[in-house]
């Protein structure tokens, strides 16, 4: 007898298990639990706040989302070189500035020649920063409170922060907690903040 000759698809009747409908069930339950406790952890200790201006190039851009930890500091202080979220004066009507940390609580802070002093000695900062131009009321030496904290944004030659009369030092009560994570913008990926 002869063979044909060329090829041939046999196509098996493919069957649905319990097992398999089991599996994708459970599946898909975990992927809805996983999303249900992100949203909760994010909306519950975290927030995003979309900052504003130019002040905090090249670490943040006008526009970007930040994720802001609002945990953090319910155990702890905030810390010489975070970045924070606050609101000036507690103003509830303003936007969140973002400024980094540079006085801590009971500190003396001055800017003399363009540079930072903390408690009469020059603050070791990265050199990547402008010298000062405006020391703003920093010309004359601020004696933070046991609650209050000096802050400056990177850009420092475009910032409105502790050196403006109507921002000063910021209270801890007005801090909404630390920036740590960058969302994706066209200048820069999103990444963590340092």
């Amino acid at each position: 007898m002869a063979r044909k000759k060329g090829l041939t698809f046999y196509e098996k009747e493919k069957k649905i298990s319990k097992a398999m409908v089991r599996e994708i069930f459970i599946t898909i339950f975990f992927a809805l639990v996983a999303i249900l406790i992100a949203f909760v952890i994010v909306f519950s200790i975290g927030m995003k706040v979309s900052f504003v201006g130019i002040s905090m190039e090249p670490v943040l851009y006008n526009g970007q989302e930040v994720l802001i930890d609002r945990f953090t500091y319910r155990l702890l202080s905030p810390g010489r070189g975070d970045i924070v979220a606050f609101l000036p004066n507690g103003n509830k009507n303003s936007h969140y500035y973002l400024k980094r940390v540079v006085g801590l609580p009971g500190e003396r802070v001055q800017i003399i020649g363009g540079y930072v002093y903390i408690n009469g000695e020059l603050l070791e900062e990265d050199e990547s920063y402008d010298k000062i131009a405006d020391p703003g009321i920093a010309e004359n030496e601020i004696i933070l409170g046991s609650d209050e904290f000096f802050v400056l944004g990177d850009n420092r030659n475009n910032s409105e922060d502790s050196r403006s009369g109507n921002i000063g030092a910021v209270k801890e009560d007005t801090i909404a907690g630390k920036a740590w994570f960058r969302l994706s913008c066209e200048e820069e990926g999103m990444g963590f903040i340092n």
